[in-house]
């Protein structure tokens, strides 16, 4: 585990207060994935640690919106992959798609996100994907909340990985 990078995410994006999370889930504390999804020097070396989950033979990263796109283009900008960028629902016009950018159609397609909690979302656009032709076993993610995620996942043939978990972004921060 890249300790000092986990230190510099913590610090950088850790909140504490009472936040309602996408699950339904109540917190006392969050990480704004915003705010070291926007620093450059730490998306980069992000996307670094990401690029090393890849699984071989992968075709295409999946950046899933809105967090997952800028994550799923610095990971491509440093293996030179080609990504597709995922809607939460295919848009109403133009060209309608649900996944802009590469296509995906039979296709391994690795599924980028940037902080999962209990998967729903992610499964659920795994699943859209999938309708549209894409091979997908495996998704990676940034910090995984360790709520369910992982398993949820699981139960849909996808293996998530991730660069820390929150209880290892927690211990490094207190080293």
């Amino acid at each position: 585990m890249n300790t000092a990078l986990a230190r510099q995410i913590y610090q950088r994006s850790h909140l504490v207060g009472d936040f309602l999370l996408r699950s339904g889930q109540r917190s006392s504390e969050y990480f704004d994935k915003y705010l070291f999804e926007s620093e450059p020097s730490l998306l980069q070396q992000i996307a670094w640690e990401l690029a090393r989950l890849l699984p071989p033979g992968t075709d295409v990263l999946a950046g899933l919106e809105m967090g997952g796109i800028p994550l799923a283009t610095a990971v491509g900008l440093a293996t030179g992959l080609p990504m597709a960028f995922v809607r939460k629902k295919a848009k109403e016009y133009g060209t309608c798609k649900l996944a802009e950018g590469a296509s995906i159609e039979g296709r391994s397609v690795v599924v980028i996100e940037d902080v999962v909690t209990s998967g729903g979302q992610v499964a659920e656009s795994i699943m859209a994907l999938r309708q549209q032709g894409a091979h997908i076993e495996h998704a990676l993610c940034v910090i995984d909340r360790q709520q369910g995620g992982s398993e949820l996942l699981a139960q849909h043939g996808v293996e998530l990985r991730s660069v820390f978990t929150m209880q290892a972004l927690k211990a490094a921060a207190e080293q």
